[in-house]
């Protein structure tokens, strides 16, 4: 196996043992090794999103849209981050898009319903 494998491999292990910090750090190093692979962009903007890293969770998600630009997940993921970041239209193009590749997505749908005006709940 490869030293960039190993390096995901064992992001994904920190991720999966809720380590998320120590999770970017061979992530980070992967990425250098191979910057267009878009599972690496992935696991790396999950670690981001979970230590509330917002802005560069979104440069995650947003490379691996420019790498694959039908990514459901990748669209979701954007969207959520941009949400954290208070930029909810934005954020609900990105829902719809995931939305309408994965329509049987119920997180998917519920996203899109929680931005739409009428349906948020009164502040």
């Amino acid at each position: 196996m490869s030293e960039t494998y190993n390096l995901y491999r064992q992001g994904r292990d920190h991720l999966a043992n809720g380590l998320n910090a120590q999770a970017t750090v061979a992530l980070e190093k992967a990425k250098r090794r191979e910057p267009a692979k878009a599972s690496i962009r992935e696991a790396l903007g999950i670690a981001y999103f979970r230590i509330h890293r917002f802005a560069e969770a979104e440069r995650e998600f947003r490379e691996m849209l420019e790498l694959a630009p039908v990514d459901d997940y990748a669209h979701f993921a954007l969207g959520r981050c941009l949400e954290k970041q208070g930029k909810q239209g934005e954020a609900a193009g990105h829902y719809k898009i995931a939305r309408f590749f994965r329509p049987q997505n119920t997180e998917y749908q519920q996203a899109v319903e929680s931005l739409e005006p009428d349906r948020r709940p009164p502040e």
